[in-house]
């Protein structure tokens, strides 16, 4: 379980998503220039921009754009799709902006002197940057020139005007240049505080990561350090010897925090799959136009990861990604006092695993979220209103009037054990007869049945006393059976099990079908194309997958994959409770998975089926394929029929299988109401079930809780049998009531607390 309090292991957690790790360019750049930051700007036309991020990081940036041996072309991305980007020449178009150096900042005096030996490349760098920190700076050059060997560059492509004016920077920093001095080393080291070697010659030894040497205040880098020139290289030996020696000036560690220092390979993951080829722009002598340096920009692939939030509307919806999310949750948890703006953004997460699926480091924000719900929970700080009707359904199918456990009719043992599950008994309970008699008949040893809730509603909700204490009746059900093999046909419970039950032996009822076989009346369809949606809980269980391919083909399909199907299958909009914490957000899920084909869905999840369904969907579930439907692909039962429909199954099964007779009705469940189409779709849509408008009704008519509106004549009545207030506009008709309108009010305040 995640930790949000441990500060260690929030930052491990925040370094798994490589979003923020720099791109292949920068990373092999040894000066780190954001060259994706720099051809964006280009790529817009904005080429002052462009300059200013690149000479941002690169002291001498008329020069470099001229003699870099650029690194970052033979990292650039584009490259594995075309010709990589022309960097260098891109670099030198962007100084063509007219944008004037910005002025030198340099922090206060700090009293102390350094002298670098060397006015090429290298010292030039390690000179600007200590003299920008404060220190008191003398360069040492013992040629008449300063810039080393950057002089052997034609004046065609390094202008000796650039050079001048870039090495006007140390005018304006106040360095002292001694030019034609080659000083005595041993003597220079007595009179500064520090030095740097940076002549391209010496026979020191030099410590690769801080260019320490054995002598104390001696630093060295450069060309000395590799035996050829390299430009970008020998201006990076500059910079990380000025660190180090601003480092050992402080007195404090050369070592520490030392890592992607100079050229590194990057953690960064860019996709590049459906970027289309394509060459470079040619480049002319006299370099880039401002319309072919444009045109050249735009090739850049923008290298990023995103991979999980390219196919996650959860994590597109709030705009940012996991490295920033993990955050986002921590501060939420951190809160004592205040407002928590973050609670619905962690309760709307499916928890579908579809992030890691696709994750080049298996970040499963899901698993961030769960987490989160549980801290919140017992921090006591999560909105009742967030699960309270999940949670209610939990309670029913795992109360009275559901829940029950039998062996099979004239048995006293079963080998194996039907559990159907909650959502498959509320959607077609027929098809729940209608597999519990195939599998008597399939299987020896006596098969069992058990009605309930595996508990996945409290364990998305972080209730974990509600799913412990579900899984707690599961396992006394199941022991008194005498532990049989529990044969599933609900993913989400085969996963619940799975996880938190592992001594229980499960079987998929799809792989069990094709190996007995489907029924006689399995009915053979036409050769139309139909694209199965894989539900995100088989999301790792490629076995289900395959029967499940395997039965559709039986019957005659042919099988139009979804572009994201088996382990990067999507998730409905009900996982995770996502539909119930943030509505609309569902709503866009399933619109955006329903539009991926024209073709008829199947499916083996009843929520999945039902979801679809609901927005207008052919969707079939692979039982009604098998058994038959009354859903025919079209809208299943709603919420207060799902009630009754799994009440009515036990009651029926019971009677009709073990001869016992259910009673023990609620008394305001006798109450005949009369409500029109409109105000049933307006109550599936608030979340209210019939049995509600009963309570309501029965409250207020037998303690005379109600107002009468004179007008309409109609009574206006509340009622809160949990922590849902409930109110009901109606008026006696007859024997029952006609209903006019209904709603809700979810929340819970509590003396002195803020939801």
């Amino acid at each position: 379980m995640i930790d949000f309090m441990d500060q260690k292991g929030l930052r491990e957690l925040e370094a798994r998503c490589i979003q923020d790790e720099a791109p292949p360019c920068q990373a092999t750049c040894p000066l780190h220039v954001d060259v994706r930051g720099m051809l964006a700007a280009l790529g817009r036309g904005d080429f002052a921009a462009a300059r200013a991020v690149y000479q941002k990081s690169v002291p001498f940036p008329g020069i470099v754009s001229r003699v870099c041996d650029e690194p970052c072309q033979g990292a650039c991305t584009r490259g594995q799709v075309g010709e990589a980007i022309a960097i260098r020449a891109l670099e030198q178009a962007c100084m063509q902006a007219d944008v004037p150096r910005p002025p030198v900042k340099k922090l206060r005096a700090r009293h102390k002197r350094v002298a670098v030996i060397g006015g090429g490349l290298s010292g030039l760098t390690a000179v600007a940057d200590l003299s920008r920190k404060g220190y008191d700076l003398t360069l040492y050059e013992a040629a008449d020139r300063l810039g080393g060997r950057i002089w052997q560059t034609s004046a065609t492509t390094l202008p000796r005007e650039l050079i001048a004016q870039d090495l006007a920077l140390l005018s304006e920093l106040d360095v002292a240049v001694k030019l034609e001095t080659s000083p005595d080393l041993a003597a220079i080291c007595q009179d500064y505080d520090a030095v740097y070697l940076a002549t391209g010659q010496g026979e020191v030894h030099v410590d690769p990561l801080t260019y320490a040497t054995d002598q104390p205040g001696l630093f060295a880098g450069g060309s000395l350090l590799r035996g050829h020139w390299s430009p970008i290289a020998s201006m990076s030996d500059g910079r990380r010897a000025a660190v180090s020696i601003d480092r050992y000036l402080q007195k404090v560690s050369l070592t520490a925090s030392r890592s992607n220092e100079g050229a590194y390979e990057t953690k960064l993951y860019t996709n590049t799959t459906g970027v289309g080829a394509s060459d470079a722009v040619p480049l002319p002598v006299l370099g880039y136009s401002a319309e072919e340096a444009i045109a050249e920009a735009q090739r850049c692939i923008q290298c990023q990861c995103l991979e999980c939030v390219k196919v996650c509307a959860y994590l597109e919806e709030y705009g940012g990604y996991p490295r920033q999310y993990v955050r986002t949750v921590y501060n939420n948890l951190s809160i004592v006092m205040g407002e928590r703006h973050a609670n619905q953004f962690i309760n709307s997460c499916a928890t579908c695993g579809l992030c890691a699926a696709v994750c080049p480091t298996d970040f499963d924000m899901g698993a961030v979220c769960k987490t989160a719900r549980s801290v919140m929970v017992q921090q006591k700080r999560m909105p009742p209103s967030a699960h309270e009707f999940a949670l209610r359904d939990m309670a029913f199918s795992n109360g009275d009037k559901f829940a029950m456990a039998r062996n099979q009719p004239g048995t006293t043992t079963s080998a194996y054990l039907f559990f159907p599950g909650c959502q498959l008994a509320g959607s077609s309970p027929e098809q729940v007869t209608a597999v519990y008699d195939y599998l008597q008949a399939n299987l020896s040893g006596g098969v069992g049945l058990m009605l309930g809730c595996c508990g996945a509603p409290a364990d998305w909700a972080g209730r974990d006393d509600l799913r412990a204490a579900a899984l707690a009746q599961f396992q006394e059900s199941h022991a008194a059976l005498g532990r049989p093999k529990v044969v599933l046909a609900c993913s989400s419970c085969f996963q619940m099990f799975k996880a938190r039950l592992p001594e229980v032996e499960l079987v998929s009822l799809w792989t069990l079908l094709q190996e007995k076989g489907m029924p006689e009346t399995a009915v053979s369809g036409a050769s139309d194309a139909i694209a199965i949606h894989d539900p995100c809980t088989t999301r790792y269980e490629t076995a289900v997958q395959d029967s499940v391919r395997h039965l559709v083909s039986q019957l005659g399909y042919d099988i139009a994959e979804l572009p994201r199907s088996r382990e990067t299958t999507t998730c409905c909009g009900f996982g995770g409770l996502m539909v119930y914490a943030n509505r609309d957000l569902a709503k866009k899920v399933v619109a955006q998975r329903i539009a991926e084909s024209p073709a008829d869905y199947v499916t083996y999840c009843a929520v999945c089926r039902d979801y679809f369904a609901a927005q207008g969907k052919p969707t079939r579930h692979l039982l009604d394929l098998i058994f038959g439907s009354s859903h025919d692909g079209g809208r299943g039962p709603g919420f207060s029929q799902k009630h009754e429909n799994r009440a009515r199954l036990k009651r029926q099964l019971l009677q009709e299988r073990w001869g016992e007779m259910v009673t023990g009705a609620e008394e305001y469940a006798s109450i005949r109401l009369n409500l029109s189409d409109a105000l049933l779709a307006l109550l599936e849509d608030r979340l209210i079930l019939v049995e509600d408008l009963q309570q309501v009704i029965a409250y207020a008519e037998r303690g005379g809780h109600k107002l009468l509106n004179a007008q309409s004549g109609h009574f206006l009545a509340q009622f809160r049998p949990n922590t849902v207030t409930y109110w009901v506009e109606y008026a006696p008709d007859g024997d029952g009531y006609t209903v006019f309108n209904a709603y809700s009010h979810r929340m819970d305040v509590g003396e002195g607390k803020r939801p």
